[in-house]
């Protein structure tokens, strides 16, 4: 049985017999958390209130109903709290910029009409089962908006629940596919699970399929504690020790259906007083304008009823985005559309042989456009730009797609030869403003982070991007290439234009704006369907995979949103320090070259490996170490480390590179990286790089800037707060050896770390067999380097060279660890089984990481594969 997660459906006509109850303390959060760090002229936050009013908005166009309520927690203790006064003690306190926008939600969900709730000593959820259970036995059908899973026990033959984020809908057989119980029985299921968020104990260990599979099997709760004296296993004992607990469990998760409401609503039990009112535009038009909220704004002051895009779709004779969008288009809206600018494209799949492609150049055929997008369950939106710096470039068009094999290319500020008049920047996003804006209008991108900065170059905050293609594609096969030609090649058999085709290579190489038009319209299209095909065919393979999907939706997702903010905001330096550390740098590599000038008893170019190699290896006769793939002496920085061991000049050579780069890289560089705009440096995260989870930072790197000098600490200090502000680092102390603790269940490493014990002394007297106390400084040394390094693969020949001892001594310090820690060993000889057997691993929560030479009959190739194995679980936690 499969979930019913049909889109909200869209009737024109409301119905007197249906109540609509948001559940708006949920969507506080979610909105908050949803959407992008948005701010008014002063700085206040708005991504919450904006959130919140596009939801609102939509769910009073989409659902049919004449009487609503959006409940919101009051402030304050609850009956709950005096039951149980450890209940939500959990919880982190709401976050100040959420704290300031509750008022202003409160007061926007009014002016929109929409009668609000907030009653003192009971929650929301308890609100709202006490107004669906009077609305039913009136008559009433009730669909209630939340993305609370404890909602799920209101569900009933007239009761229904719609996540309007996922556009999930739940009723009493997509309760049951997705929890494994009835509604009836949610609250059995709820019990014995806990919930960890409101700090209600469960039984411990006892998941989601066990606790369904208890319940089918034993009928109830009460079924499974009778039968608790003879459920087997850990969890089973668990299951015994939780029995006191259980009745004030079920208590406190329990939704209260006969909650006293009089006070607050008028002639209760009646639902008059829910009755939708009718917005109030003139407060409305003045939030909006306190807010910023340029787009509604316009909306009202255009013309109330639809605005701007109400204006474009009477022009085209097609219907608004509130209204049916049927399947087959009008004659004269067909009419009004450019035609199409691609022949059947090569390679292409039987099903998606003939392609519709179109070119939007009037208001007409934009407004179609702006019906189908508004209409579709999901829409492929990508942009075109005159540069692949995200905080600088500049909305050249945009390209959508809703079904197979069709899409539209809007061009905006196409210049070259040729070009045709286009649409107005400003008319554009105007009419799609309200459609780019929604947080419930789904929509998929490929690296949509860069579509956000594009968009938000242009002043327009855009929402509902749900699904990323090349994140979908990393997830699943993070070894592999994720560029869109890449992708549809592998998955779809498809080939499209790439950009160097369309804008040429190297020097002759123009920018978008400057291509004919036909040809990027084709390109664009292409881009936004293989996206949108790319999407139906990745994610299904995702949602079969409960640890992918988990690691897709909960974590790539998310944090793809996070570091777009963190992108945007960028960060303040000190020019004028790194200036000044640069003259000192600069300095110090002068007086470093005359030292190895010296030392070589003639002038050589440090930056030259030939010149350093015929110094070191032909004059000065150094033993050669290692050769590059040519066959010459190798003088890369491992050789040259190993080298300056015993001779002078290497460690001056290593000295004078290290500052070169510190200079080059940072000091030299970073000022001229300042963006004019916002007098901040702005890096790019790459979520697609590293196939172990890992972020990577470029354009600058600020991830790896050096530490283990003092000039590259100094370079650090120039990284600076704006007054009254901090800079905060945070790190969590041996968290690899944790998580190897906890993988491996070793008992010793477990020890060591529940006694709080120094984990790398503790090491060093297993391994050396000595008191704890009578550990030596170098002793523990030794320890930390094996402690790292045996979990990332290190060999007896790698232990060796980084400590400086013999290979046999080496070898008989990893005896000595793993006869210590046993468990260690067993897991990764596990690990690496299991990796042969199917060509990956996994972390905790169910990344994967690819190893194709992990059976490789190349010794090195395989080798290399297994070290790779063993990083896995600590970086991708």
């Amino acid at each position: 049985m499969n979930v019913n997660v049909s889109p909200i459906p869209t009737i024109p006509k409301p119905q007197s017999n249906t109540l609509l109850l948001i559940d708006g303390s949920s969507y506080l959060y979610r909105a908050f958390h949803a959407l992008p760090d948005l701010r008014s002229p002063d700085g206040f936050p708005t991504g919450a209130i904006h959130g919140m009013v596009a939801m609102i908005k939509r769910l009073r166009d989409q659902v049919p109903a004449e009487h609503a309520a959006c409940v919101f927690d009051a402030k304050g203790p609850t009956f709950r709290d005096a039951w149980y006064p450890a209940y939500k003690a959990n919880r982190s306190p709401m976050p100040v910029d959420l704290v300031s926008q509750v008022e202003p939600i409160h007061e926007v969900v009014q002016h929109l009409g929409w009668p609000v709730l907030m009653v003192p000593g009971i929650e929301a959820d308890d609100v709202i089962g006490t107004l669906a259970r009077v609305a039913v036995a009136a008559g009433f059908e009730v669909v209630i908006s939340t993305g609370d899973k404890d909602l799920a026990q209101l569900v009933n033959p007239s009761v229904k629940l719609i996540n309007t984020m996922s556009n999930e809908t739940l009723d009493v057989h997509g309760v049951l596919a997705k929890f494994g119980v009835l509604p009836e029985r949610i609250i059995d299921y709820l019990t014995l699970m806990g919930d960890a968020v409101d700090n209600v104990p469960g039984v411990e260990k006892c998941g989601p399929k066990t606790a369904a599979k208890w319940i089918n099997e034993y009928g109830s709760l009460d079924g499974v504690i009778a039968a608790a004296p003879g459920i087997k296993g850990v969890v089973g004992e668990k299951l015994r020790q939780a029995l006191d607990w259980l009745p004030m469990g079920r208590r406190l998760v329990t939704v209260d259906l006969g909650c006293d409401l009089a006070a607050h609503i008028a002639g209760w039990p009646g639902l008059d007083a829910l009755a939708f009112k009718a917005p109030d535009e003139d407060h409305l038009l003045q939030f909006y304008q306190r807010f910023n909220f340029r787009t509604w704004q316009r909306e009202l002051q255009t013309q109330p009823e639809r605005g701007h895009t109400r204006d474009l779709f009477d022009q085209a004779g097609a219907p608004a985005p509130s209204e049916q969008v049927p399947v087959a288009l009008s004659a004269s809206v067909s009419a009004s559309v450019s035609a199409p600018v691609s022949a059947p494209t090569p390679n292409m799949p039987a099903p998606l042989a003939q392609t519709r492609y179109e070119t939007v150049l009037t208001r007409q055929a934009l407004a179609h456009w702006v019906a189908k997008v508004q209409g579709a369950a999901v829409t492929a939106l990508d942009t075109e730009t005159d540069s692949l710096d995200p905080m600088q470039a500049r909305l050249v068009g945009l390209s959508l797609s809703t079904e197979p094999g069709e899409a539209a290319y809007i061009p905006l500020t196409h210049d070259g030869p040729g070009a045709p008049e286009q649409l107005p920047l400003s008319d554009v996003l105007a009419a799609l403003g309200p459609w780019l804006e929604d947080p419930l209008a789904a929509k998929i991108g490929q690296n949509f982070k860069f579509d956000l900065h594009i968009f938000q170059n242009a002043g327009v905050q855009v929402a509902g991007f749900v699904h990323d293609t090349a994140l979908q594609s990393y997830v699943l096969e993070a070894h592999k290439p994720h560029g869109l030609q890449n992708l549809a090649q592998r998955h779809l058999g498809r080939h499209g234009l790439s950009f160097e085709d369309v804008c040429g290579k190297g020097a002759q190489q123009i920018r978008f704006n400057q291509v004919d038009l036909d040809r990027a319209a084709l390109y664009a299209c292409e881009d936004a369907d293989m996206t949108r095909h790319l999407h139906q065919t990745l994610h299904p393979q995702l949602h079969r995979e409960k640890g992918l999907d988990f690691i897709y939706a909960q974590l790539e997702v998310p944090a793809s949103r996070v570091l777009q903010r963190m992108e945007r905001t960028g960060v303040l330096i000190n020019p004028a320090l790194l200036m000044a550390q640069s003259g000192e740098l600069g300095e110090k590599m002068v007086a470093l070259e005359r030292e190895a000038h010296a030392l070589a008893a003639q002038p050589f170019n440090l930056g030259s490996p030939k010149q350093i190699a015929e110094i070191l290896f032909g004059q000065q006769k150094l033993p050669v170490l290692k050769k590059t793939a040519g066959g010459a002496p190798s003088t890369d920085e491992g050789v040259l480390e190993k080298l300056a061991l015993d001779y002078p000049l290497p460690a001056k050579i290593l000295a004078y590179r290290s500052l070169a780069k510190l200079k080059s890289t940072y000091t030299d560089k970073l000022p001229l990286m300042i963006n004019p705009q916002t007098g901040r440096v702005h890096t790019h995260y790459d979520q697609v790089v590293a196939v172990t989870g890992r972020l990577a930072s470029n354009d600058p790197n600020l991830q790896n800037i050096p530490i283990r000098t003092p000039e590259g600490r100094r370079v650090r200090e120039a990284f600076i707060a704006p007054p009254g502000h901090w800079l905060m680092s945070a790190d969590y102390s041996q968290i690899e050896l944790r998580i190897m603790a906890h993988l491996s269940d070793d008992a010793n490493l477990l020890a060591a770390f529940a006694q709080g014990l120094d984990v790398h002394r503790a090491t060093a007297s297993e391994i050396f067999g000595l008191p704890a106390q009578a550990v030596s400084t170098e002793q523990r040394r030794y320890a930390k380097v094996i402690n790292f390094g045996l979990i990332y693969g290190m060999s007896a020949f790698g232990l060796a060279a980084n400590l400086g001892i013999e290979r046999s001594a080496a070898s008989r310090y990893i005896e000595r660890y793993f006869e210590r820690y046993p468990g260690v060993k067993n897991y990764m000889d596990r690990t690496r089984e299991q990796a042969k057997a199917q060509g990956y691993v996994e972390t905790v929560w169910g990344r994967r990481l690819w190893l194709p030479e992990i059976n490789s009959p190349n010794g090195p190739r395989r080798a290399g594969a297994e070290r790779a194995q063993r990083t896995g679980p600590p970086t991708g936690w």
